[in-house]
């Protein structure tokens, strides 16, 4: 026998030994083992006890009447059931389901004192950020004039007694807003050579105002835009 023959069988003996050895380590079923996973064939549904077993995030099951019963019954807080007022916030939450009558009120309050003090201080980019682009052009048009004249704003805001929505209207995707404001405001304005020409300085003074906002309700922007203002006289 040549070396080379020798070297063959040597290694052909060794193959067989370690392929008994790794059969009776590895060759063995338990009675556990798993099928097969053919990785190319439609993926089997898993039993119902296994997919629970396996969950660790549950979707909630959307109950379409529980939630709009919960949604609605947030409206009928601030909108007596049945009336024009109640039925257009119903309409404004399907269209808008993270609408909320107590957080809009929250934030018309907040945007209500902003606007006011920002007017009188002349801040025209805290402004630009509340206000539609009509309502800014006017509110930037008297502050320009009040400017040229020498004239400054000197405000402290008190608060607000009440605030109410008193009208709401969808069109198209814009929905509107309308919230009567009574606020507690001292006010007065000087001339160039600090004269009181208008409010009062020491006296508080009721005011009462009609805002209305606005906001595309397929926006992913949650803000609403101021888009009028009107004082209501009583």
């Amino acid at each position: 026998m040549s070396s080379n023959d020798f070297i063959t069988l040597f290694f052909l003996v060794a193959a067989v030994l370690i392929f008994f050895q790794l059969r009776s380590v590895l060759g063995r079923r338990t009675g556990n083992e798993k099928p097969p996973r053919d990785l190319y064939s439609p993926r089997e549904a898993a039993p119902p006890e296994a997919a629970e077993a396996g969950k660790v995030v549950t979707l909630p099951r959307r109950d379409a009447t529980a939630d709009d019963e919960d949604r609605f019954s947030a409206i009928d807080a601030f909108a007596a059931p049945g009336t024009p007022l109640n039925e257009s916030l119903r309409a404004l939450n399907k269209a808008d389901p993270s609408f909320s009558p107590k957080e809009f009120l929250n934030g018309a309050r907040m945007a209500y004192e902003m606007v006011v003090m920002a007017y009188a201080d002349g801040d025209r980019k805290t402004l630009k950020s509340l206000l539609s682009r009509e309502v800014y052009d006017g509110f930037e048009a008297a502050i320009g004039e009040r400017e040229a004249r020498g004239e400054k704003v000197k405000s402290t805001f008190v608060g607000i007694d009440k605030a109410e929505i008193t009208h709401a209207e969808t069109k198209g995707s814009e929905a509107q807003i309308t919230v009567r404001i009574v606020s507690q405001l001292i006010s007065a304005t000087y001339d160039k050579a600090d004269a009181l020409i208008e409010g009062d300085a020491e006296n508080v003074a009721e005011v009462n105002d009609l805002w209305t906002f606005a906001r595309d309700t397929r926006s992913r922007d949650p803000n609403w835009k101021l888009v009028a203002t009107e004082s209501e006289h009583e």
